[in-house]
């Protein structure tokens, strides 16, 4: 398997972020061209949604939210199965429609005093508009959805299978999962691999675990240019408001492809307008627009 490539289906995990590229799976893959004969490298994982769909044979991801990591690694060892899974939301569902939104914070609380990862689940899906939120003690601040009856039992196989699916990924190739700054990540690129960077957006308050500011995007612009392999790099290009000037600014010479979309995910209405992304693709690694 190369790329591009093209899904029929694209499928999406069973985390879920603000800002999930699932709608963008194909506007990605299909404008990178690379053999895979080395390592798919993701050094901003979120919710594993592009990792997952590109299917790689190797790959290193990593994120600095330990909880994302920490889930994906329970999966990949056999700590967390689907059946775990759909008992675990089997009867935190039912205590969510007895008790409502009151249970909803116990679990909150429980789940910052404890880290449980088959916790952070449940608040995911149980949270307002299901964002991944956290505040500066690193603790998960998002509200209650209001929907105490969320964990229907075709609700509950839907996570179920999104977590075979991973597994089962996982399973089969060579994956390596780790909690660190992205810094740290890019250190190990060696040329054959590639490397997909979907950071904070810049200027959007789109922050779900840390900051990210201007010094951090024009750090990671520089570093990019450095690397010894191909890469791309997600970005917001332009909304109905104003244009992202610091993208185009730092990497405006390189293949930039666009493409517009509807964000449903967000914390407020002025999050969920019509985006216009930008990916931006090393030389020689680009799918051409005759294509």
């Amino acid at each position: 398997m190369t790329l591009p490539k093209r899904l029929v289906r694209v499928r999406t995990p069973p985390i879920k972020c603000q800002g999930i590229k699932t709608k963008l799976v194909n506007f990605i893959l299909g404008n990178i061209r690379w053999n895979m004969e080395g390592r798919w490298i993701e050094p901003f994982l979120g919710s594993g949604v592009v990792l997952f769909n590109a299917d790689p044979p190797e790959a290193i991801a990593s994120d600095i939210n330990r909880h994302i990591i920490s889930f994906y690694q329970l999966i990949q060892t056999g700590a967390i199965t689907p059946e775990i899974v759909r008992k675990h939301l089997e009867v935190e569902g039912a205590t969510l429609r007895q008790k409502g939104d009151q249970y909803y914070y116990e679990v909150r609380d429980r789940f910052n005093g404890e880290g449980n990862s088959l916790d952070l689940l449940f608040l995911n899906r149980a949270c307002f508009n299901g964002v991944m939120r956290f505040n500066s003690k690193g603790e998960f601040n998002v509200p209650f959805g209001h929907k105490p009856d969320r964990f229907r039992k075709a609700y509950i196989t839907k996570i179920a299978n999104q977590v075979e699916w991973v597994a089962l990924a996982m399973a089969k190739e060579k994956w390596i999962f780790r909690c660190c700054d992205w810094r740290e990540t890019l250190k190990e690129c060696k040329e054959s691999d590639f490397v997909y960077l979907d950071p904070p957006y810049y200027g959007r308050h789109t922050d779900y675990f840390s900051s990210w500011s201007k010094s951090d995007l024009v750090e990671l612009a520089n570093a990019c240019r450095a690397l010894p392999c191909g890469f791309a790099l997600s970005m917001w290009n332009k909304n109905i408001f104003r244009r992202d000037e610091l993208l185009w600014k730092l990497l405006g010479d390189m293949p930039i492809r666009t493409f517009s979309h509807f964000y449903h995910v967000g914390s407020t209405e002025s999050l969920r307008h019509a985006m216009e992304e930008a990916l931006v693709i090393k030389p020689g690694f680009e799918v051409s627009t005759r294509s």
